[in-house]
Order: C-alpha cells, then structure tokens, then sequence
C-alpha cells in the first residue's frame, strides 16, 4: 500500500512533537510515524529515578505547562513523557506509534519511506529522531564474568549483580547514577575526563537562567577545545552543583580517563587531578561572568560567596589509582556512561560527513525537501533540548510551508 502526504516527519520525540505542532499552525498537511511510543526513550531507555536536568518552568514547551509540578521542581521521566503524550493528545497532532520507517529514499522531487505496513511519499520529509540514536560501548573489557552495559540499560541498583560497580564516564549520567548506586551502599568506582561543571544555582537563579542571562544558549557552536567536553549537571535529590569532591566524601573512588585493559586490570590515565581543577575553573567563572552580568546590569540578586568554597582534594585525587584489579576490588558491573553517536543506516541518500553527520545549515540539508532537527548544535547550544527543539522546528516549519 501506498500513502501520499505533503511533509513526513519521523519520530515523535520532543523535536518530532514540536514539528508537527508547528507545521499543524501552519497549515501543512502531514504524517508523524514513532517506532514505538511517543517519547519512547523518555519511557524506557532512561534509569528509573531519573529528572529532568532543569527545572520544570524551563523544560517544557511555551505552549503548555507541567501543571502537576512546582516550577522549580526537576520532572521525573514519567512525566516528562506524559507531558508530550499529553500535549500531542490535546492538539490532537496526527501521530502514528509503532511504525518504523526501514528506509528512506529520493523518488523525483520527492521521498519515499518503507514502512513494515507499506511505503509514503511525501514532499518534504523532517528526521526528528534525536541526539541518542546509537550508544557507544568501548570495546576495552574483555572478561565475561563482569557485567557490562551501557547507561541507557541500567536501570537502578537492585538489577545489578551484588558486588562493586565501576561507572566509566562522568557527563550528567555518569555522575548522577554513581550518585545513586553509593548511596544504595554500593562500593563505587566513577573513571572521569575533562568536563565542566557549571553551579546548578548562583545567587538564587538556576543554572538555566544563568545560561539565558550569558548569552550561552545561543552559542553556534562549542568553543575551539571543548568539543570532546561533558558536561556534569543534576536535577536529582532536589537539584544541587555536581561536585566530585562530594561524591568522594559519599565513597565514590574516583579514577581518571579509562584507558587499555591488561591481566584483569584496567588502567587509568594519571590525569585526575587536572580533570577536577579544571572542572572548578569552569565552576568559577561561571561564577565570575555571572557576577559580572549583575553589576552591569544592576540587578538585585543575593551575593552568595560561600559559592566560591571548595571541598578539599580527596586522597583518591591526590593519590590516584592508576591501575585496577577488577576481581580484587570485586567489581562486578562496569557502565559505559559514554554516550551516543548518530546512527542514520536507514536513510539511503548520500547527503553524511565521515562521521554519520548529516550535511545541512541549521537543519536545512543539502537535499531540498529534507531537514533535521533535535540534533546537537543544529543551530545553537540549546537545539538538543526541549525549548531549542520548539525554537528550530518552528522555523523549519516555516520554510516548509513556504515551499508550497
């Protein structure tokens, strides 16, 4: 069977939700396919206890509040995904779950997409399938007594097997499940790398509003050498500044950049020490440009100079290991908190960088007809996030309803 529509987007995730709603105000007529439901990976792709990353008044769509939440609340990921059912359900957005699209191709001035329940052609397609398509695993522990997953598999800490837990990586996942594994009385061990670590609040404003106020959101792209650096940021137990200084006073060990794996020991850069000093230096001087933005501006925000006090170096900084006897330390699960990389297999049009990047400006690729949205830095810092995805998918909306 054979469907014909003006505009295809694929994926009804935030940026899939968005899009829709945008071209439905424009008028446009379309289709939304989701191979399962909408904001699967909200759903189960997530660890159970998991909030969102900032607070409710800022994670959200302009058109629609988390009304069962205070503002400065952090979403649980259950709401989150209700929240876009929700706002799909009321603007009743023409949405189809549990369609995979296996393939998509150019057919004349158009595209063709197979689906398991038939083909659609469509003028305009939009790939709404977001930032964490693929999750990267290194390949660097070979014993198959250890337990290894990546950390969109983990779940909580009652479904890991009893024994010491390695986390390898130290973004805001990283972070927040070793958080959660030490205190479920885990014995944990977190491998980080250079990162920032920005203060979840400053002077009675939230990291996000900072963010807005600096001009940060709006960045085009990451400043020259900070491409291959996370970010440490967390919304659980109420919201507080990621410190690596704390997490160790909880009992976390923590071990610099993972490296090879030899004899049953993995090895660790000896570069642990710089990794947090480095993280403080992004710290403060979040601090210091926000200081900076209020007298300039005059504004009337509580000094908070207790803000600048850090936490002793712990001993496992100071004196880092640099190789680790797995079975000794009884470790018996490692998490790859390694994140994403893009995985677009399914689209059969030659238009992607080396790395599986798709060619485009701004989410206009450089096929007519076919855009992109959801992705990191599509437009600026905030394209991945909920508010950046409404931003970008209402103008490409726009354009799409220019097209004609």
């Amino acid at each position: 069977m054979t469907e014909t529509t003006h505009t295809l987007v694929i994926g009804a995730g935030q940026a899939g939700v968005a899009t829709s709603t945008h071209l439905q105000k424009q008028g446009v007529p379309h289709i939304v396919l989701e191979r399962d439901r909408i904001a699967e990976r909200w759903r189960s792709e997530r660890w159970d206890s998991l909030v969102a990353n900032g607070p409710a008044w800022h994670d959200r769509f302009p058109d629609a509040e988390f009304t069962e939440l205070d503002p400065d609340a952090f979403a649980p990921k259950e709401s989150v995904a209700d929240y876009f059912q929700r706002f799909a359900g009321d603007r009743s957005l023409p949405i189809r779950t549990g369609v995979a699209v296996t393939k998509l191709e150019r057919q004349g001035d158009g595209f063709r997409a197979t689906t398991a329940g038939g083909v659609i052609e469509a003028k305009n397609v939009v790939v709404a399938t977001g930032p964490f398509q693929k999750p990267v695993i290194p390949t660097v522990v070979t014993d198959p007594g250890i337990v290894q997953m990546h950390s969109n598999a983990y779940r909580n800490p009652e479904a890991l097997p009893a024994g010491a837990v390695l986390v390898v990586g130290a973004g805001s996942s990283g972070a927040q499940i070793a958080e959660e594994l030490v205190r479920a009385g885990r014995k944990v061990y977190l491998s980080l790398g250079p990162h920032d670590r920005p203060p979840r609040r400053y002077r009675g404003q939230d990291f996000v509003w900072w963010l807005g106020k600096l001009g940060k959101w709006d960045m085009k792209a990451p400043a020259p050498g900070t491409e291959h650096i996370t970010i440490a940021v967390s919304g659980a137990y109420g919201g507080a500044t990621m410190d690596f200084r704390r997490l160790a006073g909880l009992g976390v060990t923590l071990l610099g950049r993972a490296g090879d794996y030899r004899d049953g020991a993995l090895r660790f850069a000896n570069d642990l020490r710089t990794n947090i000093e480095n993280g403080d230096r992004n710290y403060l001087s979040v601090l210091d440009e926000a200081d900076a933005y209020v007298k300039a501006e005059g504004l009337d925000l509580p000094e908070e100079s207790q803000a600048r006090n850090l936490l002793p170096l712990p001993d496992c900084v100071t004196h880092p290991t640099l190789s680790l006897d797995l079975h000794k330390e009884g470790i018996t699960s490692i998490i790859w908190a390694t994140g994403f990389k893009l995985d677009f297999g399914w689209i059969d049009i030659d238009l992607f960088e080396g790395d599986g990047r798709p060619r485009h400006k701004e989410g206009v690729s450089i096929i007519p007809g076919l855009y992109f949205v959801g992705l990191p830095w599509l437009s600026c810092r905030g394209s991945s996030f909920i508010w950046g995805a409404w931003k970008d998918s209402e103008r490409l909306a726009g354009l799409i309803a220019a097209r004609g």
